[in-house]
């Protein structure tokens, strides 16, 4: 066979790694989700805002949790202008620029939400994606500690607005002053460890994942996954392994200040920056107490780093308590849901002036899929529409005009859009599309004012028990006529008589 004639080759459909499609359930149960906490953000008096997905590249800067890829982990394209954009990692560093470049408009402190898919080129892997949504709320220009408690508050109210109980969830609170004065106990201190600093918070970020032992490994000479994939570790040395692991197992709790003045002692460090960093945890203490926030929602604990780098005071994490089943069917405590802290310095990049700002971002998909363990994922389900099926080409407009009538009177209603000789096949996509009535009229009906209506849900429960196609066709389980008139009236009364 001669190449001319040869057939050209099918495009394979095929899904990017680490991408995920949407079916319409998910982004029902999404949009209930999160409807649910902007109604909280909004109490609070915050206001949603939106930025691009796309920001130029040097404006994000490089703030990654994770560095391993060889564009640092963000997509990037150069626009006509030979400027490098990127898709946003997160939606914090684009709300630094977007105030920056109106700060003159702004009223601060300046109190806002948004949600938004975000990007990472990182090796995806299960539960790993490289396109997530995300749903921020920040406060700019505000200095005090009382802020970051106002978040900490907001994060505990979003997850029992949630339907999370109490005991189910934690907020966890730490300081990166305090961090910085653990890393300057260890001898990492100035420009030229910046990046072991960032190394060592990386791998403790992992904590809840990994466990001591792999968070140890990562401090030290490395780590090799289950995959064979290498992460190349910080290279401490042993005494400054033992020192940070020791920090981050101080246990919270009424102990708490007991274990940290024994830290101190232990490590021989006065550091002014690790008193002031506990100073103000313990001040956020003080400020969710008097508001009735107790230990059993949020809580001080020095295991909560955060990975990213722009962080440089409070930080605080949203923790899932209850266990669910990982890959392996082992049982394992949910996790990290949403975090956040304080970023003093990012809009300080633009404006050269210091202008506060603290906020936390939810994983929606994440907080989702715990919903869904705890059975409290809400609005996935939504009734399929009435079907007005097609036995006359002729009366389509008729078909139509019932279809209209059910729409504005607030029911879910469509009319069949596929070839209408065979009328089987139209109660067969009725019957895969889960649609509960069906509008049947033919040339007979229509001369008489009549509808036929198909409670197709009954008429499933009474077809299972029929054994015959002659008895099936005599019986016409869950059908009935009606006047025209009571189209309307009467499908109402069915869709409720089926929800009761």
């Amino acid at each position: 066979m001669s190449k001319k004639n040869k057939k050209p080759q099918k495009l394979k459909a095929r899904q990017p790694r680490g991408f995920v499609d949407r079916e319409a359930s998910d982004i029902r149960a999404t949009n209930a989700m999160m409807a649910k906490i902007a109604e909280v953000y909004e109490r609070y008096g915050f206001d949603p805002v939106e930025m691009p997905m796309f920001e130029y590249t040097d404006c994000l800067g490089k703030f990654l949790p994770d560095s391993d890829r060889p564009n640092e982990g963000v997509f990037s394209l150069q626009d006509d202008d030979d400027q490098w954009m990127s898709l946003r990692y997160d939606l914090t560093a684009p709300l630094a620029r977007h105030v920056a470049e109106n700060y003159n408009d702004i009223q601060m402190p300046y109190r806002t939400y948004r949600s938004g898919y975000v990007f990472r080129n990182e090796k995806p892997g299960p539960g790993r994606f490289r396109q997530f949504m995300q749903f921020d709320a920040d406060t700019i220009g505000a200095p005090g500690v009382q802020a970051d408690a106002e978040m900490c508050m907001m994060m505990a109210d979003v997850m029992e607005a949630l339907g999370i109980k109490r005991g189910d969830y934690v907020i966890r609170v730490n300081n990166r002053k305090v961090l910085d004065g653990v890393m300057e106990a260890i001898g990492l201190v100035g420009d030229e460890n910046a990046d072991k600093r960032l190394n060592v918070l990386r791998a403790i970020d992992k904590l809840d994942r990994l466990g001591v032992e792999g968070v140890r490994e990562l401090l030290g000479e490395g780590r090799t996954d289950e995959s064979g994939d290498r992460t190349e570790g910080v290279g401490l040395d042993e005494g400054q392994i033992d020192q940070l692991i020791q920090f981050v197992s101080i246990e919270p709790g009424e102990k708490f200040a007991d274990q940290v003045n024994d830290f101190l002692e232990k490590a021989s460090t006065q550091s002014p920056v690790m008193q002031e960093g506990f100073l103000e945890v313990g001040l956020i203490g003080d400020i969710v107490k008097s508001c009735g926030y107790e230990q059993d929602r949020i809580l001080v604990d020095t295991s909560c780093v955060r990975g990213l780098e722009y962080y440089t005071g409070p930080v605080f994490e949203a923790e899932l308590t209850f266990k669910v089943k990982n890959e392996k069917g082992q049982e394992v405590v949910f996790g990290s849901v949403g975090g956040g802290g304080r970023y003093d310095g990012l809009v300080k990049r633009f404006t050269g002036q210091d202008v506060p700002g603290t906020g936390f971002s939810i994983g929606v998909s994440r907080l989702m899929s715990a919903l869904k363990n705890n059975s409290l994922l809400e609005g996935g389900d939504t009734l399929a529409p009435v079907l007005v099926t097609v036995m006359d080409k002729d009366a389509l407009a008729t078909y139509q005009g019932f279809v209209q009538q059910l729409r504005n009177a607030g029911i879910r209603a469509e009319m069949y859009q596929g070839n209408p000789n065979k009328f089987g096949k139209q109660l067969q996509y009725a019957d895969r599309r889960g649609c509960p009535i069906a509008i049947i009229q033919g040339s007979d009906e229509r001369d008489a004012g009549k509808i036929q209506i198909k409670d197709l849900i009954e008429g499933r429960k009474q077809a299972e028990a029929i054994a015959s196609n002659e008895e099936w066709r005599e019986s016409r389980p869950g059908q009935f006529e009606i006047a025209e008139t009571d189209l309307v009236a009467e499908v109402k009364k069915l869709l409720k008589a089926q929800d009761d």
